[in-house]
């Protein structure tokens, strides 16, 4: 729910306006109508906007309190006249769009104190180098030679070590700490994100010898990294990740992994020393990969999956060990034939 206390609304927003930024189609007898929020079905109230995807959700949709409501042309119909309706062939989507709109300030972390400038409580190093309209909160250390773009949003408590490079219109969440590591442009870190660390190398034997850490951590343009993440610095390379691509909470990058452009990578995932994944990868939570193990463009792992053999391009694979989804669905469906429990037959053979 956008608890107005915690989510200010940049509204009001004219459905006209919101017809033209989404490219649906409302009446003109609505189009002056205004809204200040976008929520659910069951919860927006007169001043909101929402959207009805699907007709499961038709009571909550006949009950429903919104102003206007984004729906397709297949379910225009089952909206009640005191709604106003904007046509679209993506529902959701656009209202994602809108409350992008409405709700920009929301999208990253912002300064906890509503600091501009360098707050004097920040610990900035004489030789580190800032751009005009960069923000450094309470509590913040930025290290030597350290260099940070205009619009950069460093949070409280954030840890910028030595001749780490962060580009502009960043915004670093509150505790977050960056080593040896060069961050692009638009690039969203979490709080208690933890870049640039040891990876974890040691020779074993009676006495455990540490292998040296000597690369660095790449994140290129428009990533964003969730909440608690760790991302390990290369051993004898980079550890990298490609532009575009979103991570969850709580997810582990080892030293040397390698990852495409534009991949989706669901909370508690691991990833191994020297995994390489391609662009447009997705993995689901809870997926671990053995080292050394790489997913080609496009391939997908479903959650709690355990990755042992390389995935080629577009497959997709689950299971523990992982392997291609219609042989881990066949082995369910014979497995339960073979214990009397055929039960859930169909409902494998339907995701077959």
């Amino acid at each position: 729910m956008t608890d107005p206390i915690f989510f200010r609304s940049r509204g009001p927003l004219a459905l006209a306006a919101i017809a033209e930024l989404t490219g649906a189609a409302v009446s003109a007898e609505h189009g002056a109508i205004v809204v200040n929020g976008a929520k659910p079905l069951d919860v927006a109230g007169p001043d909101d906007i929402t959207f009805y995807e699907k007709a499961d959700y038709a009571a909550q949709l006949a009950i429903s309190d919104a102003a206007a409501c984004f729906v397709s042309e297949k379910l225009a119909g089952s909206v009640p006249p005191r709604i106003a309706k904007l046509v679209v062939e993506k529902p959701y989507a656009a209202f994602v769009k809108t409350a992008r709109t409405l709700f920009a300030d929301d999208l990253r972390p912002l300064s906890i104190v509503g600091t501009r400038g360098v707050d004097p409580e920040a610990s900035v190093h004489e030789d580190a180098r800032l751009e005009d309209g960069v923000i450094v909160d309470p509590g913040a250390v930025v290290g030597p030679d350290a260099e940070i773009g205009a619009g950069t949003i460093i949070c409280a408590n954030v840890v910028i070590g030595p001749d780490v490079r962060i580009g502009r219109d960043c915004s670093i969440g509150p505790g977050a700490s960056i080593t040896h590591a060069l961050i692009g442009d638009r690039v969203i870190i979490h709080a208690g994100v933890r870049i640039g660390q040891d990876g974890f190398g040691y020779i074993p034997g009676k006495s455990h010898l540490k292998v040296p850490q000597l690369g660095r951590v790449i994140v290129q343009d428009d990533v964003e990294l969730g909440a608690g993440t760790t991302v390990d610095r290369g051993g004898g390379r980079d550890t990298t990740i490609g532009e575009g691509t979103k991570i969850d909470n709580l997810v582990h990058i080892a030293h040397n992994v390698s990852i495409g452009r534009h991949c989706l990578i669901a909370g508690h995932a691991a990833l191994s020393g020297s995994v390489t994944l391609g662009d447009q990868v997705m993995l689901g939570g809870k997926v671990g990969i053995s080292d050394h193990v790489s997913i080609g463009d496009r391939g997908q792992v479903i959650a709690g999956s355990g990755l042992m053999h390389d995935v080629p391009a577009g497959e997709r694979w689950g299971g523990a060990p992982a392997k291609p989804l219609r042989e881990f669905f066949r082995e369910q469906v014979a497995l339960q034939r073979l214990t009397g429990k055929s039960g859930k037959e169909t409902s494998y053979k339907a995701r077959d």
